[in-house]
């Protein structure tokens, strides 16, 4: 199995090395002492018209939208510990040696310095930005796109999980950009990108929007990422800037490009805008963001499961576990369910649907229209409060001596003993094979299997012992064989479906 690695560069200009400590939580963070009335803002919610013929120059749109983006400059202050100060402030090896570096044995402050771009999307001084932009920033400072009028800003709230930040400059009357409705955006659309990359002052470059409803990974695996796809040219600075569409409307805040030099490939993305605008008015109203919460272990619709489970399409979120006591749970949602809709609204993926629950105050009742052994059924379910944290995947230690043949090729399994649910921390709930070692080039690991997973259960069937396991493995048609593991995640843990193929197959 071939890795191939890709290069993701925010689109922020990096004076010096930043070193600052991100504030990472769940619920995004709000810097508001109080909750305030959500801005004002001008809406323009009708899609372009796409049977217009284009202009022969976009200057009257730049003309119209350049005053609304600014540069963003943000300070922060960094100490350095000189190597060995511990020690050598220790007051006892003082009392003897003295300190043998003076003053510049000391811990030194200095400050760093990034570069960003901003949108003012109220005429009172609301600024939309990404978090990346203002994170950990002792002291912001913006400039108007005239590049003379300057003002001290302050951070009303920032969401690492959306890297949505938005800052507000004391000011009346500031040019305002319109918001369009970003749900209505299509592939092939012409916008327009505004901001100040590598510093050297406001630019707009053009391009069409590449694809829609984009998952990077940029923002980790705790991110809810819905991004634009550009090949408009953005560059490092342009984070936080603005993509228009050709009537000067507001699409989406620039937020990364992928690039192998660190420069502008023709591949950058932006946050849309009813996303970053869900997320503005919720830390300006609320003062922070609560996200729903389902309490499923949810995964794509991949061939191989469409065809063990009898589907006819490939959309929707399969359900690969339901944790207890969750909203889930409560609504009656099984394992292998597969969740096609979400109150009328169609679900394309399980990351579409991580989305959506997200973007849905917690206690909001949803109905789910769902597909279990190949009919439709409805549920309805409260939802909860998402976690602050889920955590990573932890791996075991090779104490397992029994090696799988046959769609386990490259594969060592134990026993799940008493010793190793206390070393690994694995509920006593779940039962099954424990993966000690994998090949990264071995069939499983093609499939998702990871070192540390628990197989609980092989072509549906329940699985208690590694010998039990290889057995039932053996019997694995040349569709390859179903499993169902459970992964543990942090402090978390959830189930989930795979499809190993059979190696005898490829």
């Amino acid at each position: 199995m071939k890795r191939t690695l890709k290069t993701w560069t925010r689109a922020a200009s990096v004076v010096s090395l930043l070193a600052a400590l991100a504030l990472t939580v769940a619920g995004g963070t709000s810097l508001a002492k109080e909750a305030a009335t959500p801005p004002k803002l001008s809406l323009a919610d009708r899609p372009v018209d796409r049977t217009a013929r284009l202009p022969a120059s976009f200057s009257g749109i730049v003309k119209k939208v350049a005053p609304c983006v600014v540069n963003i400059y943000s300070t922060r202050k960094v100490t350095v510990q000189p190597f060995g100060y511990q020690f050598f402030d220790d007051p006892m090896f003082r009392r003897f040696f003295g300190n043998p570096f003076g003053d510049g044995g000391r811990p030194q402050t200095h400050n760093e310095h990034s570069l960003g771009s901003g949108v003012i999307v109220s005429e009172d001084g609301y600024i939309l930005t990404n978090n990346h932009v203002v994170e950990g920033a002792d002291e912001i400072k913006v400039v108007l796109a005239d590049g003379k009028t300057k003002y001290e800003a302050r951070v009303i709230g920032r969401d690492p999980q959306t890297d949505v930040a938005v800052i507000k400059v004391d000011a009346k009357k500031l040019p305002a950009m319109t918001l369009a409705d970003s749900d209505q955006v299509e592939v092939g659309d012409f916008v327009l990108a505004v901001g100040n990359p590598f510093g050297v002052g406001q630019s707009v470059s053009q391009g069409i929007v590449s694809a829609v409803g984009r998952g990077s990974g940029i923002l980790g695996e705790h991110g809810f990422e819905d991004f634009l796809q550009t090949d408009a040219p953005i560059n490092p600075g342009n984070s936080g800037g603005a993509l228009v569409d050709v009537e000067g409307r507001l699409v989406g805040i620039n937020q990364s490009i992928v690039s192998r030099s660190g420069g502008s490939s023709g591949v950058g993305f932006a946050v849309p805008i009813n996303l970053a605008r869900s997320v503005m008015e919720r830390l300006v109203s609320d003062g922070k963001i609560s996200r729903g919460y389902l309490g499923v272990s949810i995964q794509s619709v991949t061939p191989a499961l469409a065809k063990r489970f009898k589907l006819d399409t490939e959309e929707g979120a399969f359900v690969g576990g339901v944790s207890p006591e969750t909203p889930a749970a409560e609504a009656g949602l099984k394992e292998g369910d597969v969740i096609t809709e979400l109150d009328g609204k169609k679900v394309a993926d399980s990351r579409h649907l991580r989305l959506m629950i997200a973007q849905t105050p917690p206690k909001t009742k949803v109905n789910l229209k769902v597909i279990r052994d190949g009919r439709a059924k409805e549920l309805t379910a409260t939802l909860g409060r998402l976690p602050e944290e889920l955590g990573g995947v932890a791996e075991g230690e090779n104490t397992g001596d029994k090696k799988a043949a046959s769609v386990f090729e490259g594969i060592e399994l134990s026993d799940l003993d008493a010793n190793l649910r206390q070393q690994l921390d694995i509920p006593a709930n779940v039962r099954g094979v424990l993966v000690t070692k994998l090949d990264e080039d071995s069939p499983a690991a093609d499939a998702g299997l990871r070192e540390g997973d628990v197989i609980l259960e092989v072509e549906r069937s329940p699985v208690r012992t590694a010998e039990q396991l290889r057995e039932l493995a053996s019997k694995a048609g040349k569709d390859g064989v179903l499993l169902r593991v459970w992964s543990k995640s942090g402090g978390f843990g959830g189930t989930r479906y795979l499809v190993v193929e059979n190696a005898a197959k490829k």
